[in-house]
């Protein structure tokens, strides 16, 4: 039995200012029929700042949805026909102020394929350079230094629980062991 589900319709119920929201109605591979809640994204990069005393830059962000404080990578979505890489490069510089010297793709992941299509790219940033902060108007950031052996005992003790920022953290332990080489990755720029 070939695992695919047909649409059979699809109804948009929501349309927000970041995600919109579609009921679908969806044939299974056994012929039934069933439904479908699906978030739509337009996509987000994420970006692993790593300067080279082993410290990885991070901020902290009160997130409402979850009523607490989360310590994160800096990352957002891609404004329209903006690429992942214009995206990364411009949410590192509005969150932490910081230039890359160096900005390397590594990998993109989905975030939540059971109910949401968003994909995040992920970049890691070296040869970091200090520039001005310049967040939205609606975003309220504090910036930290991490060092990566903290992050992982961050992580470990559930201080660090974004999973952008999980992932990012398992990377820089990966990088500063040597057992990912950034410069062995595709090169976007």
């Amino acid at each position: 039995m070939p695992l695919f589900e047909k649409t059979l319709s699809t109804k948009k119920v929501y349309e927000g200012s970041i995600i919109s929201v579609e009921k679908m109605t969806v044939e299974l591979p056994n012929k039934k029929t069933t439904h479908r809640d699906i978030i739509r994204h337009p996509g987000a990069a994420a970006v692993l700042p790593i300067d080279d005393k082993g410290y990885v830059h991070v901020v902290k962000q009160y997130r409402k949805p979850i009523e607490k404080v989360s310590i994160e990578i800096p990352a957002g979505k891609l404004d329209e026909s903006e690429s992942p890489m214009d995206c990364a490069i411009r949410e590192l510089s509005e969150e932490t102020g910081l230039i890359a010297g160096k900005i390397t793709h590594v990998f993109s992941m989905v975030t939540t394929p059971a109910f949401c299509d968003e994909v995040i790219h992920f970049f890691v940033a070296t040869d970091l350079m200090e520039g001005d902060m310049h967040t939205d108007d609606d975003e309220f950031l504090e910036r930290e230094r991490i060092h990566i052996d903290k992050m992982i005992e961050m992580v470990l003790n559930g201080d660090i629980f974004d999973s952008k920022t999980i992932t990012a953290a398992f990377l820089a332990k990966n990088i500063s062991k040597g057992i990912i080489d950034i410069d062995d990755t595709e090169k976007v720029k």
